[in-house]
């Protein structure tokens, strides 16, 4: 993948910061303010984002890290376009659609590694093949019919004969109350929380059906504030790849730092949904926050064979890798990082 010259003058830069240590004392400058808007209400997902503030790896890395909490889905694309926010995490079928849209936003760090869409069906449903004929629950989003249509295809069924409902966030209620056979949702949050509220319910993982594995959600920002400051950028990567580290490391200790800062969250949820994402934090490879050229130009033919958007979208000019390579590169810091609360 080509890389940006920019994003080359970024990486020399952190290689070669180490190069004045044992100068003599030098001015400490003031950390930087950087405003990251979530894609959802926050949940174990966000983990390592909250356990970088609550251990002050923002500070360590000369950054105020502010997170802002969505009211609706939507937002983060919005207030990152009309440039109200620094940074957004998006899922990264919002950020085709933007990019379709003439938006000039980049993916500059993945916090999961794979794909958290699947379809979501009762216990007597064993293969999305057994959804034909029969009604699933979407919630509108643009990407849940290619999450459907991909899994059922996967198995061998016919997308076709495959009924839909929008229903909107509803898919636990929905579920549990049997008003549908499926729903499309994230195995990582509804999943875990129907498992936690009756057995044998069934997630069918869109990447277990012949989707590739993508990066779900996207740390993203506009190519202009790229150009404009790239430095922050590169010091909220480290800072999460550092949280996203800790978490790995600490799982315990990372939730309840985000139970601390985001009060009203089930711990017993919390827990279960940690436990279940941990492995989609890391690549194959064991990388934290990687955006790999390969599974992302499958991913972009995917992206638009089953109409997400009408045309693959252009990775090298979509994502920029450099970020998360260098702050691998610059090393991180022991568990703990810059201290406990």
């Amino acid at each position: 993948m080509r890389l940006p010259a920019a994003s080359l003058a970024l990486i020399a830069a952190l290689l070669c910061a180490a190069c004045g240590a044992g100068r003599g004392p030098a001015a400490v400058p003031a950390p930087r303010d950087a405003s990251v808007v979530l894609d959802f209400t926050p949940n174990a997902v966000h983990a390592g984002i909250y356990a970088a503030i609550a251990r002050h790896l923002d500070r360590a890395n000369r950054l105020r890290l502010h997170v802002v909490v969505p009211s609706a889905t939507t937002d983060a694309v919005k207030l990152l376009e009309s440039d109200r926010v620094d940074f957004a995490v998006l899922d990264i079928h919002d950020l085709a659609l933007a990019r379709a849209r003439g938006e000039e936003i980049v993916g500059i760090m993945a916090l999961v590694e794979r794909p958290l869409a699947a379809v979501i069906a009762g216990a007597g449903i064993r293969s999305p093949r057994e959804l034909e004929g029969r009604t699933v629950g979407i919630t509108g989003v643009p990407s849940d019919t290619a999450v459907l249509r991909s899994t059922v295809a996967g198995a061998g069924g016919d997308p076709a004969r495959v009924k839909t409902i929008t229903i909107g966030f509803n898919a636990v209620a929905d579920l549990l109350a049997a008003r549908v056979s499926a729903a499309t949702a994230f195995w990582s949050d509804e999943g875990v929380a129907l498992s936690a509220r009756s057995r044998g319910f069934h997630s069918f993982r869109v990447d277990r059906y012949g989707a590739p594995a993508y990066p779900e959600l996207v740390l993203c920002t506009s190519a202009q504030s790229l150009r404009r400051n790239g430095s922050v950028a590169a010091a909220l990567v480290r800072t999460l790849v550092e949280g996203y580290a800790f978490t790995l490391t600490d799982p315990r200790r990372s939730a309840a730092d985000l139970e601390s800062l985001v009060p009203g969250l089930d711990p017993k949820l919390v827990a279960a949904q940690l436990s279940a994402l941990l492995p989609a934090f890391r690549a194959p490879d064991g990388a934290i926050g990687t955006l790999d050229s390969g599974v992302l130009h499958r991913w972009s033919a995917w992206e638009a064979r089953f109409g997400i958007v009408s045309r693959p979208p252009d990775v090298p000019s979509m994502f920029d890798p450099a970020y998360a390579a260098a702050a691998r590169r610059a090393g991180m810091p022991a568990a703990g990082g810059g201290g406990d609360r």
